[in-house]
């Protein structure tokens, strides 16, 4: 964990750009060079959000990047006024910051159960899939004031909220553990041109291994998982750039659609 650290500083910057709907032309301090000390400037931040923590996103580190931060995800929160709960045929506009980074992705989102023990550490898959109580079709409206988000890396995301701005849960996804993970196929569309396919099986674990460590990632935090929340488990079609003006969707077999539409953030009032 890195000393002398600026975490409030930085969490602040974060807010202030997200609240103020401008975009930032560079990461706003020193680049974490670990991962615990982006997950302080995340909770840093969330203490700044006037906003209830009501779900979380997982996403994946990148390969490249696995050994050096000793993780295969990351995880971000998601606030109670960033949630849609969507309907078939409805075209569900979200804000983006003009000059930073707005993407589109397809998502199987978990809805917890049960609360998790506080003093739990450690979960294994068996006990992770019991925190599941629904499975629905998701879309992730992924958003930062920073443009350079993603190419700066995992330890950039997790510092600005996991890089959300939001999601749109959809129908749920009936027996969804008596299915083979490899039929549970989706697709993200940008102006109707087909992005990305891929499906629940696109991370290693699938969404199951997701809760597994988000488990673990919160209890540490001291965040435990809580009954009603809603986990976004990973871009499975991939991250798909939007910009405003632009419509997107995801579509999964058999469930479903969600359609969405992109609109120039403001500042918060």
């Amino acid at each position: 964990m890195a000393e002398g650290f600026p975490t409030d500083d930085v969490a602040a910057r974060f807010v202030r750009a997200r609240r103020s709907a401008n975009a930032l032309p560079e990461f706003p301090g020193p680049l974490p060079s670990d991962l615990a000390t982006s997950y302080r400037v995340q909770d840093a931040a969330i203490g700044l959000w006037h906003d209830e923590v009501v779900g979380w996103k997982v996403g994946r580190v990148p390969p490249e990047h696995e050994e050096r931060l000793q993780s295969n995800r990351i995880c971000g929160p998601v606030f109670g006024r960033a949630i849609w709960h969507v309907k078939p045929g409805d075209v569900t506009p979200f804000p983006v910051f003009v000059g930073g980074f707005a993407a589109v992705e397809a998502e199987y989102v978990a809805r917890i159960a049960r609360d998790a023990p506080a003093d739990k550490l450690t979960w294994t898959a068996e006990e992770a899939a019991e925190l599941i109580g629904a499975m629905h079709i998701g879309m992730e409206p992924a958003g930062s004031p920073l443009a350079s988000i993603n190419i700066l890396g995992p330890t950039a995301v997790v510092a600005d909220f996991g890089n959300n701005a939001g999601l749109m849960i959809g129908a749920e996804i009936a027996d969804w553990k008596g299915r083979r993970i490899e039929d549970l196929r989706c697709e993200t569309l940008i102006e109707d041109q087909v992005m990305g396919q891929g499906g629940a099986f696109v991370l290693p674990g699938g969404p199951i291994e997701s809760i597994r460590f988000l488990a673990e990632n919160t209890a540490r935090r001291g965040r435990p998982l809580k009954a009603g929340m809603y986990v976004c488990t990973g871009a499975a079609a991939g991250i798909h750039d939007i910009v405003a003006g632009q419509t997107g969707a995801v579509r999964f077999d058999g469930f479903g659609e969600i359609a969405c539409s992109a609109y120039p953030a403001k500042p918060a009032t």
